[in-house]
């Protein structure tokens, strides 16, 4: 019976998960512009400030140090889109007439969720595109490469879970948002995804190197590189464990007094 139910749920997830990508399929604009700031990014800073502003002492210059940073950087910012969709469902009354039917009511936080999760690989994939094309040339070879994505797309994941409980506050899409930036502004440009945390003034620093972001970001470089990375990886996935036992139950709970 346990197994029947946990079949059903799983199916009821995917389910809302599909719906949710078909939904952004069908209003491509909204993807578009979401690979649109990440590459505006890209340009910035590798032609603007990456030209003999920032300097760093790595392999293949400032691109090689960028490039895993803007990746970063956009699947955080991709993660936000779980805070906006749920305010948009909460707003519409979708969430009120799903309840009404025979499905497992986690299948929308988790069908959300997952589908975000893919919609952040397919930006990354973009993205890493784009790289390429700037000159980044990661020298940790394809299976660190993918083992480098798994890890950011997983904090994503677990980040996602926190903006979810956002989306079901939020009195609309709009005021999602404009939530979460206050949260995402400090933890990704007080980070070293676009300068080293060295470069900071030292009473930045303490936070700037030991914060989320800049772990992920440290783990995701190396790895990508080809560099040692000593133990950012398990201080990053450790990051990631902790986020999603703290923030997935408060929006779980924060959902069923929601619906």
């Amino acid at each position: 019976m346990k197994f029947s139910s946990l079949k059903w749920a799983i199916n009821d997830s995917m389910t809302m998960a599909k719906r949710n990508i078909l939904a952004l399929v069908r209003v491509p604009t909204s993807l578009v512009f979401a690979v649109l700031q990440p590459i505006m990014f890209v340009l910035l800073f590798r032609y603007v400030f990456g030209g003999g502003a920032i300097q760093v002492n790595i392999p293949g210059g400032y691109v090689n140090y960028l490039i895993p940073g803007i990746l970063v950087q956009t699947t955080i910012f991709g993660s936000v889109s779980t805070a906006i969709g749920l305010a948009e469902d909460l707003e519409k009354g979708l969430i009120e007439r799903l309840r009404a039917l025979p499905i497992a009511r986690m299948a929308v936080l988790t069908g959300r969720t997952i589908s975000d999760l893919l919609r952040n690989l397919m930006i990354l994939i973009v993205i890493t595109g784009i790289g390429f094309a700037v000159g980044f040339r990661p020298g940790g070879g394809p299976l660190h490469y993918v083992e480098a994505s798994a890890i950011m797309l997983a904090f994503a994941y677990c980040l996602s879970w926190g903006f979810a409980y956002i989306g079901l506050i939020a009195p609309n899409a709009e005021a999602a948002q404009a939530m979460t930036f206050p949260l995402i502004f400090p933890l990704t440009f007080a980070s070293g995804i676009f300068v080293q945390v060295s470069s900071m003034p030292s009473w930045l620093q303490g936070f700037a190197g030991n914060q989320p972001v800049t772990m992920v970001t440290k783990a995701v470089r190396s790895l990508m590189l080809g560099t040692p990375v000593g133990n950012t990886l398990w201080v990053s996935l450790a990051w990631s464990i902790g986020v999603l036992l703290v923030l997935a139950p408060l929006t779980v709970a924060k959902f069923r007094r929601a619906t």
